[in-house]
């Protein structure tokens, strides 16, 4: 395989449903995943990966048991295996972000919802 420059906002136009990650690369056991988010997420963790989420447009803001953490585009927040956590959007912004997730994550963790994504498409 050759490698190629990967035009993050040229993938961020090719999709719109939000929650649902669409990966873009694997880098080793890890997967680099784009996600579009809006509104409240589920209250879930992962018990054996971290996960690493990188804002590229808007706010973030992710609520654990005991604070809220604000997280603003250009930033990045890893959330350690083990923490429950709700990510979540204000003011109905739809927020972009990407997402170092190791493969194989489950993408609620132990908790089954609507939005929850067995599979994550390749863009």
């Amino acid at each position: 395989m050759t490698p190629t420059a990967i035009n993050i906002q040229q993938k961020f136009e090719r999709f719109s449903k939000n929650w649902h990650p669409h990966q873009i690369a694997v880098v080793n056991n890890m997967q680099v995943l784009l996600a579009k988010l809006k509104g409240d997420f589920v209250w879930h963790q992962h018990d054996e990966e971290d996960e690493l989420f990188q804002v590229v447009k808007g706010t973030l803001y992710i609520k654990f048991e005991d604070r809220t953490e604000k997280i603003e585009q250009g930033e990045i927040i890893v959330v350690p295996k083990g923490v429950r956590h709700c990510p979540m959007t204000k003011n109905d912004e739809e927020v972009y972000v990407m997402l170092f997730e190791k493969i194989g994550i489950k993408h609620t963790g132990e908790v089954e919802d609507e939005r929850t994504v067995t599979e994550y498409p390749k863009i």
